[in-house]
């Protein structure tokens, strides 16, 4: 979702609807200047890219030398038939995830490394079965989330205008706007229609929030994990470290509604938990495969529940698969969203941008989740009702144990205090 230091990046399609700050990308005025003579150069440069980094040699069974011609042998006068041009070209390999962005769009794809946004705070991506537009998640305490978008929401108007046909980028720029003006989104819902009213506002986001807890199954700790931005890592560092200087018993982290974000923010996250083990498995076109894995420097090795549902996508999956895999967790909760791919996101040389799936990624056993996600070790489903009561209504029986998930999950720890502490016992 952002660019990472490396530019590899996880989570929808597009997009925190936000602005990002594309400083140090290497975008030089002596590039734009020959973009201005020439926009047939950027159509070729988006291909090339594409030729070498794109995960399937095959380019989803398209003839893309074949493209290449097709697409050069046009004559360009503007750089808006250039980008024209771009998105029909990608649009032939059938992945939502490969995408072009106009200089626009690029500056405004992402939150920022500060975690301000302007907005309302969804997370989107296009269905790629059935081209719609999807909500992967809405930011917490966000307008988007006030208002009650859900998770899986399609969005089938903004403004009036039918998305049909409207790729994520086209949506971004429609929903975006001034802080303080309105958006309207017509939402389809298990098979009803509703409007959403929204008011865009100036958001700072804080991916980390965590207390102490006295439950049944005694003092435990909770982490909630919003989104894998650069400073989540930090963050959460110091909410482990909090939490074991007043001796918790166990901790229940809360992924439900993370949409994901960088791959090395994951990893990083991963690491504080687990002292060994593979994390990660990323796999490229020629089926090389990159692993990370523990450096034995976890925090904590107390037992630990982590909480999911369909909100919960990419880095989250990392997450929470490497944590299911190496047996250091118990995940509680529903299935999650279901994308194991990795983009890079690079710019372009007049100041546009390109996402290109590079890789597939594995969980420590070798899962392919992509389209499936991750299936708890407890299942706990919400209705419809329970949902709108903890998520929008009633917040504050979010993480009490009004919440059924939440409840399972201090039972589900209890049991494994219990179980660890006899084996200490045993000792």
């Amino acid at each position: 979702m952002v660019i990472t230091k490396s530019r590899l990046v996880l989570g929808a399609t597009v997009v925190t609807l936000s602005t990002i700050v594309v400083t140090s990308l290497g975008i030089h005025s002596r590039g734009q200047a020959l973009f201005k003579e020439s926009p047939k150069e950027l159509v070729d440069e988006v291909w090339q890219i594409v030729q070498r980094q794109y995960v399937d040699g095959t380019f989803n069974q398209v003839d893309w030398l074949a493209v290449r011609k097709e697409y050069l042998s046009k004559p360009y006068s503007s750089q808006q038939e250039a980008y024209k041009s771009i998105r029909e070209m990608l649009k032939k390999i059938g992945d939502p995830y490969t995408r072009f962005m106009d200089p626009e769009e690029f500056k405004n794809m992402q939150v920022d490394t500060s975690g301000e946004l302007t907005g309302i705070g969804i997370t989107i991506s296009q269905d790629e079965k059935t081209k719609r537009l999807v909500v992967i998640s809405p930011i917490e305490d966000t307008p988007a989330f006030k208002a009650g978008i859900l998770s899986k929401d399609v969005i089938l108007k903004i403004d009036g205008k039918s998305t049909e046909g409207m790729d994520t980028n086209q949506a971004v720029s429609l929903i975006r706007g001034e802080a303080g003006s309105q958006v309207s989104l017509i939402i389809q819902r298990n098979g009803q229609q509703k409007q959403f009213d929204i008011k865009r506002s100036r958001i700072e986001i804080h991916p980390v929030k965590f207390s102490q807890k006295q439950t049944p199954a005694g003092n435990i700790g909770y982490i909630r994990l919003n989104q894998f931005s650069a400073n989540a890592g930090k963050e959460m560092q110091n909410a482990i470290n909090n939490l074991e200087s007043k001796k918790v018993s166990g901790y229940i982290l809360d992924l439900r509604g993370n949409p994901g974000g960088l791959l090395f923010s994951s990893v990083e996250i991963a690491r504080m938990w687990l002292n060994k083990g593979i994390i990660v498995s990323t796999i490229n076109r020629q089926g090389e495969q990159e692993r990370e894995v523990a450096n034995g420097k976890a925090l904590t090795t107390k037992p630990l529940v982590v909480l999911v549902n369909k909100g919960s996508a990419s880095a989250s999956e990392i997450l929470s698969g490497a944590l299911q895999d190496n047996k250091r967790a118990v995940l509680v909760g529903t299935q999650t969203f279901g994308k194991g791919l990795v983009q890079s996101v690079r710019p372009l040389e007049d100041g546009s941008g390109l996402a290109v799936t590079i890789a597939r990624y594995h969980t420590p056993s070798g899962k392919d989740i992509n389209k499936h996600g991750i299936d708890p070790d407890v299942k706990v489903e919400l209705t419809e009702a329970q949902l709108q009561e903890l998520w929008l209504n009633e917040r504050d029986k979010l993480a009490t144990l009004a919440d059924p998930q939440f409840a399972k999950a201090v039972e589900v720890l209890g049991k494994q205090t219990a179980n660890s502490a006899t084996s200490t016992d045993k000792n």
